[in-house]
């Protein structure tokens, strides 16, 4: 089973296309107050969300294939690397974020800002849907996809991305180091190289870390939206591959 985790600000509606060209069984989750309801009570950090994923795929009654974007690529790792025996492989296409060095984009450092991050997101979600669209339109989405994306995101949503990215300062590695060392079990390290909120020139160092199976993509951020037929290509031929 191909399990696949979205990421910042996105729902599971994110790998619809690439479910649809995948060879084996999938289901996208959803994190917890990305297009549902956070829970009462659920801090929404890293830790807490990495431990979800893992709980969640704990009750698959096969093996599993962890398939992570953005933040969702972070608990891939985590995940991957912490409990081993929860997943056959795992994938993530944000490799660079785990390393000790990293350095967070500028929308993330807004967010870990105390007033600055709760005033993005107020004039965001103020702004609505149409004018979020346009802003993806400038990350190489097309029409129709950044009218999805632009929708998804809501005041629950913006509840958890503040807590989550203000529990990984300076950067996931201070409390994830050793998610940075050789992975147990298969892996593959995906790298858009057009993306901007990763450190991509990095992914080949990591992914040598970690003993990964490591593939390039020609794409933006949001490759799941933007090239799915390359995507589910790449996730086909490496699942494919584990036998």
């Amino acid at each position: 089973m191909i399990v696949l985790i979205h990421g910042v600000p996105e729902t599971a509606a994110l790998w619809d296309d690439v479910r649809e060209r995948l060879d084996a069984p999938s289901v996208a989750l959803q994190l917890p107050g990305f297009g549902c309801p956070r829970p009462d009570g659920f801090s929404a950090t890293k830790d807490a969300y990495a431990e979800w994923v893992a709980e969640e795929i704990g009750k698959i009654d096969e093996p599993v294939d962890l398939v992570g974007h953005d933040w969702g690529g972070g608990f891939s790792v985590r995940v991957g690397m912490k409990y081993p025996d929860l997943v056959r492989s795992w994938v993530t296409d944000v490799a660079g974020v785990v390393h000790p060095d990293y350095v967070w984009h500028d929308f993330a450092q807004i967010w870990q800002t105390e007033g600055e991050g709760e005033s993005f997101w107020e004039n965001q979600l103020a702004a609505g849907p149409e004018a979020a669209a346009q802003t993806y339109q400038l990350f190489g989405l097309d029409e129709k996809a950044a009218a999805k994306l632009g929708g998804m995101a809501d005041t629950a949503m913006a509840s958890c991305i503040l807590p989550l990215y203000r529990s990984a300062t300076p950067n996931p590695a201070k409390d994830w180091g050793d998610s940075y060392a050789k992975s147990e079990k298969p892996c593959l390290v995906i790298n858009p190289t057009g993306d901007p909120f990763t450190s991509a020139n990095r992914a080949p160092e990591v992914a040598e870390v970690f003993g990964a199976q490591y593939a390039e993509i020609e794409s933006g951020h949001f490759w799941p939206m933007e090239k799915p037929d390359e995507g589910a290509k790449i996730l086909n031929g490496f699942v494919n591959s584990l036998g």
